[in-house]
């Protein structure tokens, strides 16, 4: 399958390399790549930079946020919440119309520190945002309420005995999603109905954030809804 991550941080260069693992075509849409590429010190947590993380994934190509969407037919958003509309914006309307958009961002407004705020409430969604931006794309939003590492390794916790949150409007992206997910190892993927159940593990995060620094502080935790 022919897939775009929007995004080059931590979030997409994981689900980049996972996905490319799985033998899948990836390319990293990012709005300048020469500049992306440029970054090769390692960030405050010990991260290497793009550059050099994709010298360790030759297998993954970078392009434009254009680019990597008319190339693709799967198209994950792992930009940062805030920069999300505007990213998917600038991959171009037309580029993503019948195309699967894989929403795993968070409405994070960290300029007051943390815990952050939430720059979206319960009318709406960021999923549902990106909707009305790219009104053809086939949103689908998942993953966005657990860490990066666990979004593509479930095996980490509690031996992969967790539940992973699904939303969207087209069934037939949503039997995609879905098979990506269990690719990536989910067990228990709960489908919580059309889109504006996005609001749901949207508001989660600020429980999330919470549950972090009494959890260790490295995210490596998950729910599991028990029925």
């Amino acid at each position: 399958m022919k897939i775009a991550v929007l995004g080059t941080g931590v979030v997409g260069q994981t689900l980049a390399a996972k996905l490319a693992d799985l033998g899948h075509t990836v390319v990293v849409g990012t709005r300048d790549p020469e500049a992306a590429r440029s970054r090769t010190e390692p960030d405050r947590y010990g991260r290497p930079g793009l550059g050099a993380w994709l010298a360790d994934h030759a297998e993954v190509t970078l392009a434009t946020l254009t680019e990597a969407a008319v190339a693709s037919d799967v198209i994950f958003n792992a930009t940062s919440g805030d920069a999300s509309v505007a990213a998917v914006t600038a991959a171009g309307v037309d580029n993503l119309a019948d195309k699967v958009l894989v929403d795993v961002s968070n409405p994070l407004d960290m300029s007051h520190g943390f815990p952050p705020q939430l720059f979206v409430k319960d009318t709406d969604s960021l999923a549902e945002q990106l909707q009305r931006a790219a009104p053809r794309a086939k949103v689908v939003k998942t993953l966005n309420t657990m860490n990066a590492s666990i979004m593509v390794d479930p095996g980490q916790v509690g031996a992969g005995d967790h539940t992973v949150f699904m939303s969207g409007d087209d069934a037939d992206a949503k039997s995609i999603v879905a098979e990506l997910l269990r690719s990536f190892g989910w067990l228990d993927i709960l489908d919580l109905g059309d889109l504006s159940t996005a609001r749901g593990p949207e508001l989660y995060l600020g429980f999330w954030v919470r549950l972090l620094p009494v959890t260790g502080g490295h995210g490596a935790f998950n729910i599991k809804i028990v029925r």
